[in-house]
């Protein structure tokens, strides 16, 4: 019998996002354990979009944006999507007859998941990266502890009550998971990983390209990603100051883009040092391997919140992965995947100051670095590579469809 997923996305490639990135992994790693995936993604994935799509070699079949008055209200417009996303599931289930469905984050996409699954009796995985509620926090659409956020969290409770089976990427969440009161036993961790083999350890710095952006000959702090308000970048802005009377050739490279840029690139000019700060803008992802080469030491100062205390992050995985040392605030997130001192150096959240003085000490200590490198690159090999990761879905779906068995290639 063929074992066929399908699997229920908020969104996917060709977007970059790290969520979209652990999607891709999980993808490519099942079908190489020999299961068949079929893959849908909720409207969140664009108004503009066909109804079905090809990329990187992977079909993907879209949902689109429910339009109308419905669309622009608030909670009426989550309803409208989630409507559609199940009409959507529905009918593709219907066609390609899956053994399991498997929805990921956010909860709009477990409750679809679940009506379809009852309906036509298939088991459903939810597979929890975060949780709704605290993502609307940063987005600064709930408060935490209001009304809105409590039956946010409600919701999230009920979903989680009645799937068949829980995944997560972490402990901090998987705490949270059970502190909600589901079993244990239904609950399984799927960490963020890397393929170590797409990054290249120590890699040249491309001259060209530092050329280009202003930043030959100097000494560059970097961070790649997406600006949320909850990735601490203005901590990295106000620390700069302190670390630049120590170190005067340091610059600031920032990769990316998102709602908190204009407030950055404000800051910068607030702080006076607007001139060494780089925003590159968001590159291509082929391109991004370029940027990584400018990079002495990669920051990662997240706020403390709910969001970064549970959730593990995978940038710090891919930091590891190509051998450049790392500097990150202590929140619960970071702690999981870093050790200070070994892998890394964790500094106190928050603090501009703690995250200067983290910056200088590394920058005065090089000889220390060849050793930070080579203990995160082992981490990663040993404990965090997609193959082994994903391999664990293997136990997860044998429990809810028996026979089902991996290939050992």
């Amino acid at each position: 019998m063929t074992f066929r997923i399908l699997h229920v996305f908020d969104h996917s490639i060709p977007l970059q996002s790290g969520y979209t990135f652990r999607s891709r992994a999980i993808l490519r790693e099942q079908r190489r354990l020999g299961w068949e995936t079929v893959h849908l993604t909720s409207p969140k994935q664009g108004a503009r979009v066909p109804s079905e799509e090809s990329v990187d070699g992977l079909e993907f079949h879209r949902t689109r944006c429910p339009a109308g008055p419905a669309s622009r209200i608030p909670l009426v417009r989550e309803v409208a999507q989630m409507h559609a996303t199940r009409r959507r599931l529905a009918a593709l289930a219907a066609r390609t007859r899956p053994s399991i469905l498997h929805a990921h984050s956010p909860v709009l996409d477990a409750l679809p998941a679940l009506a379809v699954g009852r309906r036509l009796g298939l088991p459903v995985v939810y597979e929890v990266r975060a949780f709704w509620e605290d993502a609307a926090v940063d987005h600064g659409t709930h408060r935490e502890g209001s009304p809105r956020y409590r039956a946010t969290r409600a919701v999230e409770s009920f979903a989680l009550a009645r799937a068949d089976h829980v995944t997560t990427i972490c402990e901090g969440l998987k705490r949270d998971i059970l502190a909600r009161g589901i079993d244990p036993s239904r609950v399984t961790v799927i960490p963020n990983a890397v393929d170590v083999d797409e990054f290249e350890f120590g890699a040249p710095r491309d001259e060209a390209l530092a050329a280009r952006l202003g930043l030959r000959g100097k000494t560059i702090v970097g961070f790649v990603g997406s600006f949320y308000a909850y990735e601490g970048l203005d901590v990295l802005l106000r620390a700069l100051p302190g670390v630049l009377r120590a170190h005067a050739d340091v610059r600031v490279l920032l990769v990316g883009g998102g709602p908190a840029e204009s407030r950055l690139l404000g800051l910068a000019r607030e702080l006076g040092v607007a001139d060494k700060v780089v925003f590159a803008g968001r590159v291509p992802h082929d391109e991004v391997r370029r940027y990584y080469s400018l990079i002495d030491v990669l920051a990662y100062p997240r706020h403390a919140m709910r969001l970064t205390e549970l959730v593990t992050p995978l940038k710090p995985l891919e930091a590891m992965a190509q051998g450049i040392v790392l500097v990150a605030s202590d929140v619960g997130g970071h702690r999981e995947l870093i050790r200070d001192g070994e892998t890394g150096v964790l500094f106190a959240a928050g603090a501009p100051e703690a995250l200067a003085e983290a910056l200088v000490r590394l920058l005065d200590e090089r000889l220390c670095w060849p050793a930070l490198r080579d203990a995160g690159r082992r981490f990663v090999q040993r404990e965090r590579t997609w193959r082994d990761s994903v391999r664990r879905y293997d136990a997860v779906y044998a429990s809810l469809v028996p026979g089902i068995v991996a290939c050992a290639c």
